[in-house]
């Protein structure tokens, strides 16, 4: 008591909490990435369609991307710190306004259901999402659904909100990313929401898909957009993805995996090497009826199914998916809109399925090699794969 009320000692006290302030902020800093900047490796790995894989027949929006859905954010958190933290948070919007006043319709659907993805029943019995999507890894649910809470009740307008359901989907990120340390907190998912923004979005080894594997390569975040003609409503399907699970890799039909000797039951014993779990996030502006929202997240199982994977036991493979229209938004404005007809569904299907297939093409390319908690995963070789491809006469080209 005696010391702590001379100038000096009082003096000397506070320039040490100074100091070590910054000092803790400055390794911070140099762990922690948000939003992080791509080196020239990583900008030199190409999208599908920068080589000529493009699945499908419909066109693409301006940036094959989700967010050539309008209104539709992307918000990410990378979480890199020292040997062992490779994780993070990856978060989608549908649009920026008060979520929980103005509800968009949703459907749900589950493959396999080995997974944890919190407030899907809610989805399932409402048809509609009331907050935004988060993505992260197994043991960070709690954490995405701290942020997600936290950010919803504090939106001006929330003041007398008593129950918020939470929507946050799951990879295990477990081999790369020390899992158990649960490192991800509520904290980083408000950063990855206010973050979250329209525009291009970054591919790969980024937010949830930092410490992701597929197919034995490294996995992240893929994402592509399909536009249907004037004549079919003009209307943009985008799909989001979080890739981390495994199977026999094939694009566009040619045996990669096979080709690269990577590939599930290679040794005929089942090893859990092509357990995992892949999320998909789906956007449309087609104003559609939260059933019919259902059978559009049914049909990127499909997509997941071409690209090699047999949802074995240990998968959890999860679809949702929103409408942006404003005709069926879930306010007191719109009291019985119910979407357009079954009959008019059937090109948007299509769409879900390209956009998903060349969203999961995307994340395994644009991923980057990255070494973690228990040892590197490699990226795919894009010479490789081109080399395959025009093997089997697909007209693909890569040039560094």
């Amino acid at each position: 008591m005696f010391l702590s009320r001379l100038p000096f000692y009082r003096l000397f006290f506070a320039a040490g909490i100074v100091f070590m302030s910054l000092f803790v902020s400055a390794a911070q800093g140099q762990n922690r990435q948000e939003n992080t900047p791509r080196s020239a490796k990583e900008s030199a790995r190409p999208r599908a369609r920068d080589i000529g894989i493009r699945p499908g027949i419909l066109p693409t929006g301006p940036l094959n991307a989700i967010t050539d859905v309008e209104g539709v954010l992307v918000g990410q958190f990378t979480l890199w710190v020292g040997d062992s933290v490779r994780t993070g948070v990856t978060t989608v919007l549908p649009h920026g306004g008060n979520l929980y006043q103005d509800k968009v319709p949703a459907g749900f659907f589950q493959g396999n259901g080995f997974g944890k993805f919190a407030g899907s029943t809610q989805i399932l019995e409402l048809g509609e999402i009331e907050t935004p999507i988060v993505l992260t890894n197994t043991l960070s649910v709690p954490q995405g659904m701290e942020g997600v809470i936290t950010w919803t009740l504090a939106q001006p307008g929330n003041e007398n909100v008593r129950s918020v359901n939470a929507i946050v989907g799951e990879t295990n990120d477990g081999f790369l990313n020390d899992i158990r340390g649960r490192h991800v907190k509520a904290e980083h998912v408000v950063m990855a929401i206010e973050n979250a923004k329209p525009g291009p979005v970054e591919e790969g080894s980024v937010g949830a898909g930092t410490g992701t594997v597929s197919f034995g390569w490294k996995g992240g975040i893929g994402t592509s957009s399909r536009k249907l003609p004037t004549s079919l409503g003009g209307f943009t399907v985008g799909a989001l993805v979080q890739t981390n699970y495994g199977g026999i890799l094939q694009i566009e039909g040619v045996p990669i995996g096979e080709e690269m000797q990577q590939y599930y039951l290679k040794n005929e014993m089942d090893k859990g090497d092509a357990d995992g779990s892949v999320i998909v996030v789906l956007a449309t502006d087609a104003p559609l009826s939260d059933r019919n929202l259902e059978r559009l997240a049914s049909r990127a199982m499909l997509a997941i199914g071409k690209s090699g994977s047999p949802a074995t036991n240990g998968s959890g493979d999860y679809a949702i998916a929103f409408s942006t229209a404003l005709g069926v938004r879930r306010n007191n404005a719109n009291k019985d809109a119910i979407g357009i007809s079954n009959n008019e569904v059937s090109p948007l299907f299509e769409a879900a399925v390209e956009a998903t297939e060349e969203a999961i093409y995307n994340a395994l390319l644009r991923a980057t090699s990255v070494k973690g908690h228990r040892g590197t995963i490699e990226a795919i070789s894009i010479e490789d794969l081109v080399g395959i491809m025009r093997k089997y006469g697909r007209d693909v080209n890569f040039v560094r």
